[in-house]
């Protein structure tokens, strides 16, 4: 194995109260794609939570930017030198992790992916995680339905999150464009897709400047879009900025994925017509409870019904309700809110 890194070279490292408490509480290791996403940041949150109430140390890492890959394979180096009983990961590269996800198993830590599959699925011990496919189904068939008749000449915009087509990207796109009418070809795979309504696929990173210039790259291709896909809440608010630079921000409908405060804000004020709201809280400490589990009796929590994955729910906040599918309003999305 490696030698350790230091923390700053592998990113930002946090320890709960819990860490200070005593040299043999049982350890586990949160690690995210970025510390600034709203998302990840109330992940963490969750699992500090639980840790401090179960009398366990949280160590806390996460990537650079989104889809930095070498970071979160040095943090999982750290984890294992440091004698961490179970590791929560959400992946930046799902493929390019399983190698330092498998020495992580062989040396009898627990991982269980948080949001994001791996790929395969099974790379990890468990997956706790939105149906992200669904969360793309929920706006597709969403903004199919708001545009009514007009959806069959749609000009969509795709704004996905990296070309290195993680699977929570994968998931979301293709749901999305399910729900909406499209036939997606692969479904494995974004970009494949040959309906003429579709008019770029262009990546964001999963941030405000990224999904700007995404949207900009697009309008440049057509500036007639009405309909926009984007990976996330930041993404969605970014591509409303370069709408609103000439001035189609009141005729182009965006949809998102997340559902944190500011994004459910965003509905209501019309920047985002719809959003598949999902639970990071509860996924993070769910995944805290996971690994205290495995620790004390070698146990493993179990997939939801029909699912190869622990579904930790999902619903549509929208502006308005449509006929056909079902939503809870901006009052009870931000009751629900996370950021």
């Amino acid at each position: 194995m490696r030698s350790l890194l230091s923390a700053t070279a592998i990113g930002l490292v946090a320890m709960s109260g819990a860490a200070f408490a005593g040299g043999h509480s049982t350890t586990v290791c949160l690690i995210t794609k970025t510390d600034t996403n709203p998302f990840f940041v109330k992940m963490k949150e969750g699992a500090t939570a639980k840790a401090e109430e179960l009398g366990m140390t949280l160590k806390a890492f996460a990537g650079k930017i989104d889809g930095d890959n070498e970071t979160q394979v040095q943090a999982i180096e750290t984890c294992i030198a440091d004698g961490a009983k179970g590791i929560l990961l959400t992946a930046s590269d799902t493929a390019g992790i399983v190698p330092s996800v498998e020495a992580a198993r062989d040396a009898g830590l627990l991982v269980i992916a948080l949001d994001t599959p791996l790929e395969p699925i099974d790379a990890a011990d468990m997956t706790f995680a939105t149906d992200n496919f669904l969360a793309g189904e929920l706006i597709g068939a969403y903004a199919a339905a708001k545009m009514g008749g007009a959806a069959a000449n749609a000009k969509i915009a795709m704004l996905d999150l990296a070309i290195s087509q993680p699977t929570v990207g994968v998931l979301r796109d293709q749901g999305f464009l399910t729900g909406f009418g499209v036939d997606v070809k692969d479904v494995s795979r974004w970009g494949d897709e040959d309906d003429a309504r579709i008019v770029c696929n262009e990546v964001t990173a999963g941030n405000e400047e990224g999904g700007r210039k995404a949207m900009e790259t697009c309008l440049a291709k057509d500036d007639g879009i009405n309909v926009v896909y984007t990976i996330n809440e930041p993404a969605a608010a970014g591509a409303y900025e370069a709408l609103k630079a000439i001035g189609r921000e009141n005729d182009v409908l965006i949809v998102s994925v997340d559902g944190g405060c500011p994004g459910v804000q965003n509905v209501a004020e019309g920047v985002i017509g719809a959003t598949s709201q999902q639970y990071p809280l509860l996924m993070a400490s769910l995944g805290v409870e996971a690994v205290k589990a495995w620790a004390e009796d070698g146990s493993k929590p179990a997939n939801s019904p029909g699912k190869d994955f622990l579904d930790t729910g999902v619903s549509l906040v929208a502006s308005e309700s449509v006929d056909g599918v079902e939503s809870i309003d901006v009052k009870a999305g931000m009751d629900l809110c996370w950021g």
